[in-house]
């Protein structure tokens, strides 16, 4: 049996499927509670159901509606499959009804792709809510520090306790005597830290000191909109600091490539691993300052090829491919 009902109400739900078991008299292997959404395939609990079924510990899968399973176009077909080929023998749900007949597997086919464009559906709605909001100049989310949301008027106003503060940031780097990390703690004394009281890292003041919004401009998915919000600066201050921050900005020094540095932790004892490069080839190990830890250095052609095995694992569909691409 499965269940994978969303996360408000689950107990309720997982309580009626418990009952339409005993009802329907079916003989419960185990229950599955999936929390990561239907949306995208790749789910690993609902792979561990499938496998099992594919095993042979169990031929029926209950749930409380399809879009439970699947509301993406590879899970969908692998149910499908599992039917076809007898393996999955039966589906109940509480709210659907079906029979593993041809019509039967064509409707399951309908409510599937019903799932899948209500998922499709309500994300293109939400984008286009978002650039409505952005064309009428407000920024959709959470304000940038020196800013509150005004929730009552859907609109952004100065948070009249930082918004001198963050005018302060901008105007000591504009000197050029500031670097990053000397202007946050320059401004941590006149009280300026981010939301959760902490100081200002340096990426946190890098990005309000880049941020248009503080000139009165929105940036959205890569574009620039005129904002209805007051600015702390104008755009000629907000030009003036980039290019002090041009001028700061140091040559990178050129460094060893190393394809899987910071992507990986050690499979024994969890600590980072670093990288280096012995006679023309680049070597992995671990750390070793968590715990004692056995494990010795891996040339990088041997870690490829475990990174390939794993992620041969894992599919995606043709949608999602072609949004990635386009993304890239």
């Amino acid at each position: 049996t499965h269940s994978s009902p969303p996360l408000k109400g689950r107990g309720f739900l997982h309580r009626l499927l418990k009952e339409f078991a005993n009802k329907e008299k079916l003989q419960i292997v185990d229950a599955f509670t999936e929390s990561r959404t239907a949306k995208e395939p790749g789910r690993p609990i609902f792979n561990d159901l499938l496998r099992r079924i594919e095993n042979g510990e169990a031929a029926g899968i209950l749930s409380w509606h399809p879009d439970r399973l699947a509301r993406n176009s590879v899970d969908g077909g692998k149910i499908i499959y599992l039917v076809d080929t007898g393996k999955l023998q039966a589906l109940k749900f509480s709210t659907f009804w079906f029979e593993n007949t041809p019509q039967g597997k064509f409707m399951l086919n309908i409510a599937f792709g019903q799932s899948k464009y209500y998922v499709d559906n309500l994300s293109e709605n939400v984008k286009r809510g978002l650039r409505q909001k952005v064309r009428r100049g407000i920024l959709p989310g959470r304000a940038p520090l020196g800013y509150l949301n005004d929730k009552a008027n859907h609109t952004i106003i100065p948070d009249q306790n930082k918004f001198k503060l963050v005018q302060k940031l901008f105007e000591l780097y504009a000197t050029g005597d500031y670097s990053l990390q000397a202007v946050s703690h320059a401004v941590e004394k006149f009280g300026l830290v981010n939301p959760s009281g902490k100081p200002l890292a340096i990426s946190n003041t890098q990005t309000i000191l880049r941020n248009p919004f503080y000139y009165g401009a929105l940036r959205f998915n890569g574009e620039l909109y005129e904002g209805k919000h007051e600015p702390a600066i104008t755009k000629n201050f907000y030009d003036k600091v980039q290019a002090v921050m041009q001028q700061k900005a140091k040559p990178m020094k050129k460094h060893s490539y190393f394809a899987f540095r910071g992507l990986i932790l050690c499979g024994e004892c969890g600590g980072s691993i670093t990288s280096e490069r012995q006679k023309g080839h680049a070597y992995y190990r671990c750390t070793k300052k968590l715990s004692k830890c056995r494990q010795q250095y891996i040339r990088e052609e041997r870690l490829a090829a475990q990174l390939k095995s794993f992620l041969q694992q894992v599919s995606i569909d043709d949608q999602m491919a072609d949004n990635m691409s386009s993304y890239l």
